[in-house]
């Protein structure tokens, strides 16, 4: 038997990267669990409401619903607008940043069509192995 050599450890500068300069965005994270969702619904450039948004997201609590909003407004993904009326009205639409984040979701979600059968093979297999 031949003995393999071993490999390289990994280096502690893996993710360091010269051009950020220890800029606090690193690691970079695109959203949560429910950003690509949210980025569907105001991807037609409509300003929506709350409430307009949790009829696609009905599985979604308000409070993670909130949360998500919140995260991608921090991030400059969207932009919040209070109108001054009675009652308020907030509405929620896509910024400039958010919109260029629909081609690699569309890449994402082609992706993703093209390799279902692999990964639900894959998951059936594993939970064969696991039980």
């Amino acid at each position: 038997m031949t003995e393999q050599p071993s490999p390289q450890p990994l280096s502690p500068s893996l993710f360091h990267d010269p051009d950020c300069g220890g800029s606090p965005t690193r690691p970079i994270r695109v959203g949560g669990k429910w950003t690509a969702m949210v980025l569907r619904c105001l991807e037609d450039g409509t300003p929506r409401r709350f409430s307009e948004l949790r009829v696609p997201l009905h599985w979604i609590t308000p409070k993670v619903l909130t949360e998500t909003l919140r995260a991608m407004e921090r991030d400059g993904f969207l932009a919040r607008t209070a109108h001054d009326e009675n009652p308020p009205r907030v509405e929620y639409a896509l910024t400039d940043l958010g919109r260029s984040l629909l081609a690699p979701l569309d890449t994402a979600c082609a992706w993703a069509r093209v390799h279902a059968p692999e990964i639900t093979e894959a998951r059936s297999a594993y939970e064969r192995a696991a039980s």
